[in-house]
């Protein structure tokens, strides 16, 4: 089955092409709750509440192509995630002025898998690892962030650079940073 057929057959609520689409997208679309929430239970909730808003608004989707309907799917988790966040009072923060950006140690990052970077971004703090996951993973601006986060643009900016040093702190911290 193409994800194209699959589409329309979630428009007709066929319990197949639901299955099918569930099936591809679900371990990819938990990994990325995961980051945003930290804990597994509600990473599995967040995922399986985004495929029934998913399918529940399935005829405004319209598909463009690969890549398009991921693109839609995260859009939906990150909204999930955000609102979960939201609600338990995760993302308050303070308005801060913009920090420096950190300078990045091009050695920190060479000597570690992702795996055990997606290890080290799941201890950041709330709100840094929401912003760091807008930012550096999905490609949100700050503009965009700041908007879906109702915080200034100078705090997500500041958020970002704090998650950043944090982040490299770990890393060293962690034993897989090698001076050259």
């Amino acid at each position: 089955m193409t994800e194209q057929k699959a589409i329309e057959g979630c428009k007709r609520q066929d319990r197949i092409s639901q299955k099918y689409l569930f099936d591809a997208y679900s371990d990819m679309m938990l990994t990325l709750c995961v980051r945003y929430v930290k804990s597994l239970p509600d990473a599995e909730e967040l995922m399986l509440n985004g495929f029934f808003s998913f399918y529940r608004s399935i005829d405004r989707f319209v598909y463009s192509g690969t890549g398009s309907l991921v693109a839609w799917l995260k859009k939906i988790m990150i909204n999930e995630c955000l609102m979960f966040l939201r609600k338990k009072g995760a993302l308050k923060m303070n308005e801060e002025r913009a920090a420096e950006d950190v300078p990045i140690d091009s050695n920190v990052a060479d000597n570690i898998s992702a795996g055990e970077i997606f290890k080290l971004i799941t201890t950041l703090p709330d709100g840094y690892r929401t912003v760091f996951n807008l930012f550096a993973i999905e490609g949100y601006g700050h503009k965009e962030i700041a908007e879906m986060l109702n915080i200034a643009e100078g705090t997500s900016k500041s958020q970002l650079n704090k998650a950043r040093a944090i982040l490299q702190q770990l890393v060293k911290q962690n034993g897989h940073y090698h001076e050259q």
